[in-house]
């Protein structure tokens, strides 16, 4: 079986239809266990006291935020390349999640920036791409609305996700690149003197798996929805020209 047969629209579908109860249930309870697991059930800091409890919701959304743009660039190139238009509308569906997570990061590490750092916003290297990343995203979404042929908005939007990857990119690496930042390395990191004890890694562990599940489940649900409104729109379109 090719994976490129849940290009079809009905197969998608189907096979959507099967699975997203599924993964929103798995993402239901990883995401509720490890959010209870992380702000009930460990210790406080040492130096950082409380506050470090928003790590459960800063990194996983933070995460997400650099990864669903990566994933509309992967489903965009596949709509350059091979014209399917279930990719294009995966990305489209992706973009508002996007959004939301980029917000939770930057307002989540405001909060947490302002007993750390003396100050809510600072104009860090990686603060700045990821305010960056928000504007790209924000104008990929208008894009989409702003053109009304489908085809072209999906043509125009893709070139806009290639560029915008370049912050996507920069959001991830960028207290690799610049070191005078204020933003901490990684909390997850091989090296064992930078990562984040046990006690907050496996429950920051099941966040992610939770974060990452529910935007699965979100997008297919996404669209889905999408799927129906193109339907929808090609039929009154048919009518109109009868």
């Amino acid at each position: 079986m090719s994976l490129w047969e849940y290009a079809n629209p009905r197969k998608f579908m189907a096979t959507s239809g099967t699975i997203l109860p599924w993964v929103m249930a798995l993402a239901v309870v990883t995401l509720v266990g490890g959010l209870v697991w992380g702000f009930f059930f460990t210790p406080e800091d040492y130096r950082q006291g409380a506050t470090v409890k928003i790590m459960f919701l800063h990194v996983p959304a933070a995460l997400m935020a650099i990864n669903a743009w990566l994933m509309m660039l992967v489903t965009s190139l596949i709509w350059l390349v091979r014209r399917h238009h279930v990719s294009a509308l995966a990305a489209k569906a992706a973009a508002p999640i996007g959004i939301v997570m980029t917000l939770i990061a930057l307002i989540t590490g405001a909060i947490w920036g302002q007993p750390m750092w003396g100050t809510a916003w600072e104009w860090d290297p990686r603060l700045t791409s990821f305010l960056i990343l928000l504007l790209f995203y924000l104008g990929y979404v208008a894009l989409w609305e702003a053109i009304d042929n489908p085809d072209t908005a999906a043509d125009l939007t893709a070139v806009l996700c290639l560029v915008g990857s370049v912050f996507a990119l920069l959001s991830r690496y960028a207290v690799l690149f610049w070191n005078q930042g204020l933003h901490q390395g990684a909390s997850l990191s091989l090296d064992k003197e930078e990562n984040v004890s046990d006690v907050f890694a496996y429950p920051l562990y099941l966040c992610m798996a939770g974060f990452i599940l529910l935007f699965v489940a979100l997008v297919l649900m996404r669209t889905r929805t999408e799927i129906r409104v193109r339907r929808l729109n090609a039929l009154l379109a048919r009518e109109r020209s009868v």
